[in-house]
């Protein structure tokens, strides 16, 4: 069984756990959605003069292993994300991430950029779910969906006040666009086999609709990767192992943010 398999059928038992604890129906009554108004990744990915990292807050991945221990605070990380961060992207799957959704709460209390729940969102009510504890933005996976399913998700997500990544990894999954969408990212690992291949995200560039918001995922370790890729027509960089391998990933982050915005301002000038 290839891992993605694996991730989703642990995900379908654990929805079926914890799905008759707390039915759709409370997480949509008055009081219980997050009362902050959402913020918007879309409006901070338009700001050309950024950096547009989405920082990612994960502790191990199923091809690497542990990047950090499960006792790893989540507020110290976040919070240097929080200072230069376009948005912060957290990972709330168990089993095979290290994650928790206490780690999106917690989150959202100590930050004030847009949060993206970063899960394998199979079933309707993990959306309610995700704007119950705090995402301003849902992951859908056309790995892990059908058109028709998309379509819905993101429907409702809209209704529920959640903006939309849309995550592809090859063209055929374009087709999975639909007006509720608000972002499309596209994912250079493979799900199945795990390889990383910044190419993918330069071949697909050109077929991604110009009125989503691109965003490129995975195998982003350099500032020159950025710069290569914003000019080719992505606004955002979804980016996670690159800080989180290091002993200090806030402060990771803060120095190749302030890079990469030096470049960029600096390539603006000689245009």
């Amino acid at each position: 069984m290839q891992i993605l398999d694996e991730i989703i059928a642990a995900k379908k038992k654990e929805i079926e756990k914890f799905k008759p604890l707390s039915p759709i129906e409370r997480f949509e009554k008055d009081g219980f959605f997050w009362q902050i108004s959402n913020r918007s990744l879309v409006q901070n990915l338009q700001q050309e003069n950024k950096n547009g990292i989405i920082a990612e807050f994960k502790r191990k991945s199923p091809s690497k292993g542990w990047f950090k221990t499960k006792d790893l605070e989540v507020e110290p990380v976040v919070t240097a994300y929080n200072r230069m961060a376009a948005g912060i992207s957290v990972l709330t799957n168990d089993e095979f991430f290290g994650g928790d959704l206490d780690d999106l709460i917690q989150t959202k209390v100590v930050t004030d950029v847009p949060v993206l729940r970063k899960d394998f969102i199979i079933d309707k009510w993990q959306i309610a779910e995700s704007k119950a504890f705090g995402a301003d933005v849902i992951l859908l996976i056309a790995a892990c969906l059908t058109r028709e399913m998309v379509k819905a998700f993101a429907g409702y997500a809209k209704a529920i006040g959640l903006e939309t990544i849309l995550e592809v990894h090859e063209e055929k999954e374009l087709d999975f666009i639909c007006d509720d969408i608000d972002m499309v990212g596209v994912n250079n690992r493979n799900l199945t086999s795990f390889e990383t291949d910044i190419k993918i995200a330069e071949n697909l560039i050109h077929a991604i609709p110009k009125e989503k918001i691109a965003i490129a995922e995975s195998g982003i370790s350099s500032v020159e990767t950025i710069v290569h890729l914003r000019q080719a027509g992505y606004h955002g960089f979804l980016i996670g192992e690159n800080f989180m391998k290091t002993e200090a990933p806030g402060i990771t982050f803060e120095n190749f943010a302030k890079e990469v915005e030096n470049r960029l301002s600096t390539n603006e000038k000689n245009k």
